[in-house]
């Protein structure tokens, strides 16, 4: 049975918050799983990354209906969410993928 996609995403965001915190004290990304769509009927989990100091946020969706596709997009902590997402296949993200994310985007 393949494994649960949000513990294979979370496990990938705690490896990626590690290296993060260890190469770039002044990101100090705050990493959350929200399960707020999941209790007003949307069958998705949201994981988000935010850094306080630049206040930008990326967010990432895994949505039961699309199982295999991770969604994802850059943000600021006020917009919250934006209107398109862009998606990737969950097998090519990557804790690589999630530092460079958060190097670039957070920098």
């Amino acid at each position: 049975m393949a494994e649960d996609p949000l513990k294979a995403l979370s496990d990938m965001a705690s490896d990626a918050h590690a290296r993060i915190q260890a190469a770039h004290q002044h990101i100090n990304p705050v990493v959350s799983v929200r399960r707020g769509m999941r209790d007003v009927g949307i069958p998705a989990d949201a994981m988000t990354f935010d850094c306080l100091r630049t206040q930008r946020r990326i967010t990432l969706i895994l949505h039961d209906e699309q199982p295999g596709l991770l969604m994802y997009q850059f943000v600021t902590i006020d917009d919250e969410v934006a209107d398109e997402f862009q998606q990737m296949p969950l097998a090519a993200v990557s804790v690589d993928t999630l530092v460079g994310w958060m190097e670039s985007y957070f920098a």
